[in-house]
């Protein structure tokens, strides 16, 4: 099995990365723990989320890719499981949220291969502090020697002596062999054999032309460009041991020297007018029913989250419209309350109150005056507690409407980042299948392997220099003829006139006869870039 891990930030990008099912003949979120949503897109945001407020830390994702060799057989989930928590264990992330996808993606041989991609958050929140992982490679080797041991499983090349016998890809060198489905080897193997049969600059400057590569010049003297507009070192992919730098530089430096070639803007933009002219050559043919499964597909997911979202708007009407219902009822019952009790007390009062000779004392002592006082005291004290009582109710069912439509807000919001993540996904599935197309019909038929197109981009040697001052006082300048007349009056004008026609033969062999053989058909001019020594 070959572990792959990297600290790296762009969470986003690597959800859509890990959602992308056209790269993938499957796709499944097995395990996602530690966040409030349930997809790859939302959790990696909170994550981002709590880096930005509680840290400083821009790289707070751990990415590990598990890819298990098939000639020992697939692991089962619980040994995946197993390697997972080995690995949690030593990197110092037990506990942390995490996001365990796996991929099913088919080979170059047509198999299918499993593999995994799990994704931790380096964020502790309860510290408030990035997890340090120190060491994180050789970490990972000691797990990988440990699983293979407990399972019986065979190690990578160079487990053994620590040393592998290929350097891992980069990132950059991952990007580019998915989108022009060249190896590393495939190219190297090329190059190597193209320096070794050519023999002279011009020879092997033109097999790079036919073969999509531009030389040029950046940080680094003889950097290539390719088809697609990617930069290669040429000594890197020279592989040869006996072959430095210094060899190539000797090499080419007689007729393309360093400062006398094209940028890298230079041979970009030279390369993608190639690209923009062979946009003509497209089979959209031979891809229409790829790109129509392709489209089928994302419409039908599509659609189902548009019908989630339609069934979420048709809910939350009927939520508020019951809402709306309950509050209605909830005041034509206060007021029926209020109107019972006040009803109730006039009733008491009349059935209490005092007649006859009575009422008749009453009014005379005064005591039905203060009686009076009291009973209007008494509904004054109770008009502003039932008034109290309706502030309140209000207040209550202003705050229940309030948590109603955040909770309503929150959901349509939720369903919204999900339909623009979806976008992103439809995107990148769109992207690697164009990268897949393109992939398909750069074929290079000579050599039976997938390759670039030939651009047909050559480079020469450039021609001499101008010389102003020569051509400026060209009418002042006396020629051989009149120089060897005055030089030797009495020799004869035939052979005068013979010298100056055989020095400008001899002179025309000696400097072109050594590079008409190696020259080649194709002459054409090189670019010169015109600010010597631009950094790229």
């Amino acid at each position: 099995m070959i572990p792959f891990v990297s600290q790296r930030g762009g969470g986003g990008d690597l959800a859509t990365h890990l959602s992308n099912s056209e790269d993938n003949e499957y796709v499944e979120l097995h395990d996602l723990r530690g966040s409030v949503a349930d997809d790859l897109h939302g959790a990696f945001a909170e994550w981002s989320a709590q880096a930005q407020a509680m840290t400083k830390c821009k790289n707070f994702l751990l990415s590990l890719s598990i890819n298990p060799d098939e000639r020992d057989g697939r692991l089962t989930r619980e040994q995946y499981e197993d390697y997972i928590a080995r690995t949690e264990e030593s990197c110092g992330l037990t506990g942390q949220p995490r996001a365990v996808v796996f991929h099913i993606k088919e080979g170059r041989d047509g198999d299918l291969r499993e593999h995994c991609h799990v994704v931790w958050s380096r964020i502790d929140i309860q510290n408030c502090k990035a997890i340090n992982i120190p060491f994180d490679r050789y970490k990972l080797m000691q797990v990988t020697r440990e699983f293979a041991l407990d399972h019986g499983r065979a190690l990578p090349g160079g487990y053994e002596t620590g040393r592998a016998k290929y350097k891992q890809l980069s990132l950059y060198e991952k990007a580019q062999q998915d989108q022009t489905g060249i190896t590393r080897e495939d190219r190297k193997e090329l190059i190597t054999k193209l320096w070794q049969r050519s023999d002279s600059p011009s020879a092997f400057v033109g097999a790079l032309s036919d073969n999509g590569y531009i030389l040029s010049q950046g940080r680094r003297p003889y950097l290539m460009v390719d088809y697609y507009g990617d930069v290669h070192s040429l000594p890197k992919l020279i592989d040869d041991k006996q072959v430095r730098l210094a060899d190539v530089k000797s090499f080419l430096g007689s007729e393309y020297s360093s400062e006398e070639l094209p940028s890298v803007e230079e041979a970009q933009d030279l390369a993608k007018h190639h690209r923009d002219n062979d946009k003509v050559l497209v089979k959209k043919e031979e891809h229409s029913e790829e790109r129509e499964i392709l489209f089928r597909s994302q419409t039908e997911r599509a659609q189902k989250l548009k019908d989630e979202a339609a069934f979420q708007a048709q809910q939350h009407n009927t939520e508020r419209q019951a809402q709306l219902k309950y509050f209605k009822t909830e005041r034509e019952q206060l007021e029926e309350q209020h109107a019972r009790t006040n009803l109730e007390v006039e009733f008491k009062r009349q059935h209490n109150a005092p007649s006859g000779i009575t009422a008749f004392l009453a009014r005379m002592s005064g005591a039905a005056f203060v009686r009076r006082l009291l009973q209007e005291r008494e509904d004054r004290l109770r008009s502003e507690a039932q008034h109290q009582q309706h502030i309140a109710q209000e207040a209550s069912l202003r705050d229940e409407r309030q948590k109603e439509e955040l909770r309503q807000g929150l959901e349509m919001r939720e369903l919204r980042r999900r339909e623009n993540a979806q976008k992103l996904t439809f995107t990148r599935e769109q992207q690697s299948l164009d990268r897949k197309q393109r992939r398909e019909l750069a074929v290079h038929q000579r050599r039976g392997y997938e390759h670039m197109p030939k651009a047909a981009l050559t480079l020469t040697p450039r021609g001499r220099l101008a010389q102003p001052a020569r051509a400026q006082h060209r009418h002042s300048m006396q020629t051989a003829k009149e120089l060897n007349v005055k030089a030797n009056p009495n020799s004869s004008a035939e052979n005068i006139a013979d010298l100056p026609h055989d020095f400008s033969a001899a002179s025309r062999s000696q400097l072109t006869g050594k590079n008409s053989e190696s020259r080649g058909k194709d002459d054409t001019f090189v670019v010169r870039d015109k600010e010597k020594g631009r950094k790229r």
